[in-house]
């Protein structure tokens, strides 16, 4: 009899030990995610559900935050990658549509893409973040960070970061209502969306740094961005180098 329950209680660990390792990352702070449950088919990628908690408190976020240009050579995963852009735009109140970020009369005029160059199952390219369904359009298979680097007077941290997210701005949608008011709301609204995908990075245990320095003309063509669409923000983002 007791070497039944030696071999129950054997048996019981080893599956609480296997549950443990087979959820656990190389960081406490990475996003668990169900690869079974990622469509990586075709041109769009449906992301991994963003987590609603964390291990990481807003004030110490807030508290850690610094312009990190130096990154080590380690790929993100398609949910720590998911979980910023929804951050930044992502759904938060289904029945309204709002975002996580502010928006002047709910007018959204923020596109958020991603220059994707090292993350796991991830190609490298441009891919444009839907917020409606949390998914990712890929607009080019091209790494461009060399191209963006060079845009952003050689900015070596737009090349070397494993990713960088460029926000970028349709006027229009906002300024059909507020008229020439609408540059500031949607300065003010980048202002948002970019804080809270820094303070994310930094709660995945990552740094980015804000680059608003680069030639307007040549990134939006490098991005073959419409002509509606005007880039404000390139952010990388990458485990600092210690």
């Amino acid at each position: 009899m007791k070497k039944l329950i030696t071999g129950v209680v054997i048996a019981a660990a080893a599956v609480v030990l296997f549950t443990i390792v087979s959820r656990s990352d190389t960081d406490n702070n990475e996003v668990i995610t169900d690869n079974n449950s990622i469509d990586m088919t075709g041109d769009i990628i449906t992301l991994p559900q963003p987590s609603l908690s964390g291990t990481l408190s807003l004030e110490e976020a807030i508290a850690r935050r610094r312009s990190v240009r130096s990154y080590r050579p380690d790929a993100l995963n398609i949910g720590q990658v998911g979980q910023m852009l929804w951050s930044a735009q992502g759904i938060t109140l289904e029945s309204r549509g709002f975002r996580a970020a502010p928006s002047a009369g709910a007018t959204f005029p923020l596109e958020i893409y991603l220059a994707a160059g090292r993350v796991n199952r991830l190609a490298p390219g441009l891919y444009r973040y839907n917020p409606s369904d949390h998914t990712l359009s890929l607009v080019t298979d091209e790494d461009l960070r060399s191209q963006l680097s060079a845009a952003a007077l050689g900015q070596h941290m737009v090349r070397d970061a494993p990713v960088s997210f460029i926000i970028a701005a349709d006027y229009g949608r906002t300024s059909s209502r507020y008229g020439e008011r609408a540059v500031r709301y949607v300065h003010m609204e980048v202002g948002h969306a970019a804080q809270n995908l820094n303070l994310q990075a930094i709660s995945l245990g990552f740094g980015a740094v804000m680059v608003g320095a680069f030639n307007d003309s040549d990134v939006k063509g490098i991005m073959e961005l419409p002509d509606n669409i005007d880039p404000l923000y390139i952010i990388p983002v990458g485990r600092p180098q210690q």
